[in-house]
């Protein structure tokens, strides 16, 4: 699914235009965004958690001449799905 057919259903199901929907999903979207780059953690019930995770640094490996590099430290979002989002996708 792309983020238009995510539109098209969002406006399908709100009985919303295509245009608000999609200003209705980037507002979203950005709302998120937001509160992970400060550090909050996003819970949807019922659907899952976001939340912002660390990479330590790390010696790595060019795998074409072998030699090591070393990896920086870095940010990375991290989701958890939730029980309903699972049992869901597991048809329980």
């Amino acid at each position: 699914m792309t983020k238009s057919d995510l539109i098209d259903a969002i406006a399908a199901g709100a009985d919303l235009s295509k245009a608000k929907a999609d200003e209705v999903l980037n507002i979203t979207l950005e709302a998120i965004k937001m509160a992970i780059m400060k550090g909050d953690v996003v819970q949807l019930v019922g659907f899952g958690g976001f939340s912002a995770g660390s990479r330590a640094a790390r010696m790595g490996r060019n795998p074409k001449t072998g030699e090591a590099i070393k990896i920086a430290a870095s940010k990375t979002v991290k989701f958890a799905a939730g029980k309903a989002f699972k049992d869901a996708v597991n048809k329980r």
